[in-house]
C-alpha cells in the first residue's frame, strides 16, 4: 500500500526540532510541535517574560527555524524586512508569555490564543495575530482592582492590564 507524505508537515517538524534544540539545552524540559504556552514551566516563562536579549534570542530562535530564516544567532544577518517580521512575531509571543504569567499569579481569567500551540502561532501569524492582538485579557474577579477595571472603557482596560506586568514579571521571578 502507498503511503502519502505530508511535505509540508515534515518540513515543519524538522523545522520545530531545530528551533527547539537550545531550549531543551538551557530550559531541560521537552519542547514539540504541540507545546503550547501553558504547558511551559514557571522557570522557562518567567524567562521568557523578561524580554531581554538572551530571552529573546530564544524566541528568535523557534521563528527563524520555523519561517527556515536559519539560526536565531544570524538574527542581525537578516534583511530588514525579514528582522521585522521576526521582531513583530516575538513580540507577540512575549505579549501572551506574560499573560500565562498573569494568568499564572491568579490576576487572569483567560486571554486570547492561549488554545494555540507555540508553532501554530508563529506559522499562522499573519492568520491568527490580528484577531488575537485586538482581544484584551480578562482580568480575574479575584484581582484586588477588578472593580476599577470593570468600569473602565476598552482602551483603558488594556493598559491598565499592560500597567501590571512589571509587578507580574517581579512576582512570577520570585516563585
Amino acid at each position: 500500500m502507498t503511503q502519502v507524505i505530508n511535505l509540508a508537515k515534515v518540513r515543519l517538524l524538522i523545522a520545530t526540532k531545530k528551533g527547539y534544540q537550545n531550549w531543551l539545552t538551557h530550559f531541560k524540559e521537552e519542547f514539540g510541535i504541540k507545546t503550547k504556552i501553558s504547558q511551559l514551566s514557571i522557570k522557562t516563562l518567567s524567562f521568557l517574560a523578561q524580554g531581554k536579549d538572551q530571552s529573546s534570542f530564544y524566541l528568535y530562535e523557534l521563528i527563524m527555524n520555523i519561517h527556515n530564516l536559519g539560526s536565531g544567532f544570524l538574527f542581525n544577518e537578516l534583511r530588514a524586512k525579514e528582522k521585522m517580521r521576526v521582531i513583530d512575531q516575538s513580540l507577540f509571543i512575549l505579549d501572551l508569555v506574560r499573560f500565562e504569567c498573569m494568568k499564572r499569579l491568579g490576576w487572569l481569567e483567560k486571554y486570547a490564543g492561549e488554545q494555540y500551540t507555540l508553532v501554530e502561532l508563529i506559522s499562522n501569524f499573519d492568520q491568527i495575530a490580528p484577531n488575537l492582538q485586538s482581544c484584551i485579557p480578562e482580568l480575574s474577579k479575584g484581582h484586588p482592582d477588578y472593580k476599577v477595571y470593570s468600569c473602565m472603557n476598552t482602551l483603558d482596560q488594556e493598559t491598565f492590564i499592560r500597567k501590571l506586568i512589571p509587578q507580574a514579571l517581579k512576582d512570577v521571578t520570585e516563585q
